[in-house]
């Protein structure tokens, strides 16, 4: 996932001029490093690109940048997340290279880095640096001026004679040039970029302000006998500086954080490897350089770089930010191993059998980006109020110099600018997209991606959740209890066939029957399969033949009862049929092990007030036992896809919220219905998946955890929002009157954004869950 090339774009730039600075990503051969083709013709169709935008840290950036981009032809759709600094940009390889788009957004003043770019790390550590020393030198020159402003506060009349008077006042403006050359630097810089870009930004009124009190201090400081000569307000001016940049150096590391859960995976690949090479020599590689088939070996303490199984050595692996589990997994000779997860015991070599986009940790980043991207619907409405707001606000600062101006100029410029900075609502904007990222990530560290944001807010609303059995209460795969065949064919031949059609799938009984076939005999079943079709819900239907002998193929089913046309087995447990063109083969009885947390979750959820259902294909009796076991009142067997949809619509005319839990392989129709809908078990394709919801490990716990996270997170939304509220609603006010300083207006703006940032990361912490009683 990391991308060969590393470009460092210029700070300021011209369309044509910046175009050569990125012609390198001109080269197909390089898109796929930071996106991918959403059509087949990857040369001439719709490709999808993640970026880092540089430079932004408000809702009015992100605005910014959409629109510049969008304004490029060929540019079908950009979405920018102001919390997480990252944009997807969906552009048409026909009409424009990526260079061309990258040029525009420079010239907005936002220059676009490739998602992985190998130095974007250490950019934003440099910007934190920086940001950094403004802070400092704000601070310095902070307690320096107040030391001398404190006489003015303190002296009778008559103590201090108008030279010493105005010699404190040279010394402040000495001392505040720093400020206001090097630590508003960036204040200023974004101000000037909204004015030649013709538009309002959330750093223009603060600007604004800024220059408004330094002009009215420098006149006072070098004409004290003119209009605006009887108060300089140097002291104010650094102070709110200093408080803006204290927020916004605190506000950036705690969004860091915040989104860091996507930055600490997409890191964990390797940049190189060692390849085994011509000769039986290993050589270190580039890892985008690795193809199936490639055997490479992976030292103790490095992530392995694809997708593989193991082929020589033994060891243990670290899956906790893949699968959630949060304990090293062994990993002996002969097991797999993902992307990502690091090796932590001894060296071994691995057979590479999936690399890119197709490997799980892959399909993983794709569903974090993705989640990452998204805007809430109470995120849309905060970003639709925060442009016109800040025309407001514009209104509102020149109406209060306008009434103040009798009692002077210089008092009328300053009620207007505590106007100007303390109502930017900054923390208007980044109430939901704050708490959002907080959680996603929170339940990301838990093993449960989060495709769409949206979906906290639908989840945090449901009041019944309904199960399906076969590889989501039950175990991903069920193991052979027994087997029934017809007279002359024996069990472990009906059990053959069964596997070699049950190649074919990935449904969990499919999978018992290969595993049970696999597992003494260590080979595929030694029969060639074609015309394989899977009829969702009910069972495989394909024609196989012998591979080692000249035999007339065979048409079989492999599936349900009345899929296969034959009567159910007397038994309460699950079962699959086989049957040919002469009617029933076998039967196979399958023995279905609950999940190990399966009755703790069931007993979490009524805890939460939430009604638990269970729908599944299987037989009513084997759902009802199941269910019986997990501790569910409501089960439903016999289901087929449509009855299941039935039922969940029913359910939800009913005025239910319904959330619906998967495996995610034939429950995709209800799984797209539900309110929220979360996809359980391992052999889910992830990039297909038509959840809210991902589950990477098999902890059903993480249903109610979600669930729980979910209501902290809408709560904490509500919070934040009313707080950005409340505090415009009463420090709009009391700026109009007259009673906000500047000082205080600097230090009520810093504070809000700090607040709602700090409320959000409350996220981060584990919700604490109580079963039923």
């Amino acid at each position: 996932m990391h991308a060969a090339f590393s470009i460092t774009p210029p700070t300021a730039v011209t369309l044509d001029a910046s175009h050569a600075a990125w012609a390198v990503l001109d080269d197909p051969s390089e898109w796929s490093a930071f996106g991918h083709a959403l059509d087949a013709d990857a040369a001439t169709g719709r490709w999808e690109s993640q970026v880092v935008v540089e430079g932004m840290h408000c809702a009015a950036c992100a605005f910014t940048v959409e629109a510049a981009l969008r304004q490029v032809p060929g540019v079908l759709r950009a979405d920018v997340n102001a919390a997480s600094r990252r944009a997807r940009v969906v552009w048409s390889a026909a009409a424009v290279r990526p260079a061309r788009w990258f040029a525009a957004s420079a010239s907005a003043g936002y220059p676009l880095v490739p998602a992985g770019d190998l130095q974007a790390r250490a950019r934003r550590t440099r910007e934190g640096r920086v940001a950094l020393w403004r802070w400092l030198v704000a601070g310095f020159c902070m307690m320096q001026v107040m030391m001398y402003a404190y006489p003015a506060y303190i002296a009778q009349p008559g103590d201090m004679s108008p030279d010493a008077a105005q010699l404190l006042r040279w010394a402040s403006w000495v001392l505040t040039l720093p400020v206001l050359l090097f630590s508003c630097g960036p204040f200023f810089r974004s101000a000037a970029r909204d004015l030649r870009q013709r538009r309002v930004g959330m750093d223009l009124p603060v600007a604004l302000g800024m220059a408004i009190t330094f002009a009215v201090s420098t006149a006072g400081t070098f004409d004290p006998a003119g209009p605006l000569g009887r108060e300089v307000y140097f002291d104010s001016l650094t102070m709110f500086v200093f408080f803006l940049l204290t927020g916004r150096w605190l506000e950036m590391r705690l969004r860091d954080r915040t989104a860091g859960a996507l930055e600490a995976l997409m890191n964990r690949l390797p940049d190189s490897v060692e390849r085994l090479g011509v000769g039986g020599r290993f050589e270190r590689v580039a890892v985008r350089r690795l193809a199936t088939g490639d055997v490479v070996r992976v030292l103790p303490g490095e992530a392995f770089p694809a997708d593989g199984v193991v082929t020589l050595g033994d060891t243990a692996a670290d899956e906790a930010l893949l699968t959630g589990e949060s304990r090293p997994v062994p990993r002996p000779c002969g097991a797999r191993v993902l992307a990502g997860s690091h090796n932590i015991a001894a060296t071994v070599q691995v057979r590479i059998e999936s690399v890119g986009a197709d490997t799980r940790f892959a399909q993983i980043v794709a569903l974090m980006e993705s989640a990452s991207l998204g805007k809430p619907r109470l995120a849309q409405l905060a970003d639709r109020v925060a442009r016109p707001f800040l025309v407001g606000v514009l209104a509102a600062a020149a109406l209060a110099a306008a009434l103040w101006w009798q009692a002077g100029p210089g008092q009328a410029l300053m009620v207007a600018v505590a106007v100007l900075i303390v109502t930017c609502p900054c923390a208007l904007s980044l109430a939901t997209p704050a708490a959002m990222l907080a959680s996603a990530g929170a339940l990301a560290r838990g093993g449960v991606m989060v495709r769409d944001l949206q979906a906290l807010e639908a989840l945090a609303a449901v009041d019944t959740v309904v199960f399906d059995k076969t590889g989501t209460l039950t175990r991903d795969t069920p193991r052979l209890d027994r087997v029934y065949s017809r007279r002359g064919t024996l069990p472990g031949e009906a059990v053959e066939l069964a596997a070699a059609l049950g190649l074919q799938s990935l449904h969990p009984a499919a999978r018992a029957l290969v595993q049970a076939w696999a597992d003494p005999h260590r080979l595929p079943p030694p029969w060639t399969t074609t015309g394989v079709v899977e009829h969702a819900g009910q069972g495989l239907e394909g024609t196989v033949r012998r591979s080692s002998a000249d035999t007339a193929p065979r048409r079989l089913r492999l599936g349900s009862a009345a899929f296969c046309g034959v009567p159910s087995l007397d038994v309460d447990t699950a079962q699959v049929h086989l049957c040919d063109a002469h009617g029933w083969v076998a039967s196979f009885v399958l023995a279905e092990d609950l999940r190990e947390d399966a009755a703790a979750a069931v007993a979490a959820l009524v805890g939460q007030g939430i009604d638990v259902r269970l729908l599944s294909g299987d037989r009513g009796a084997a759902a009802s036992e199941v269910a019986g076991r997990a501790g569910i009142t409501h089960a439903r067997g016999d289901c087929t896809p449509e009855a299941k949809l039935h039922a969940l619509q029913h359910l939800q005319t009913a005025g239910r919220r319904v959330a619906m839990v998967g495996d995610g392989l034939n429950d995709g129709p209800v799984l797209a219905c539900a309110h929220a809908s979360f996809a359980f078990g391992q052999a889910v394709p992830l990039a297909q998946a038509r959840a809210d919801f991902i589950v990477l490990g098999g902890r059903l716990g993480a249903i109610p955890d979600a669930i729980a996270q979910a209501r902290r997170t809408l709560a904490i939304v509500r919070e934040n929002l009313w707080w950005a509220a409340g505090y415009n609603a009463l420090c709009v006010p009391l700026a109009l009157a007259g009673w906000l300083p500047a000082w205080l207006a600097g230090l009520g703006m810093a504070g809000s954004s700090l607040v709602v940032v700090l409320n959000a990361a409350r996220l981060a912490r584990p919700p604490v869950i109580k079963a039923a009683a």
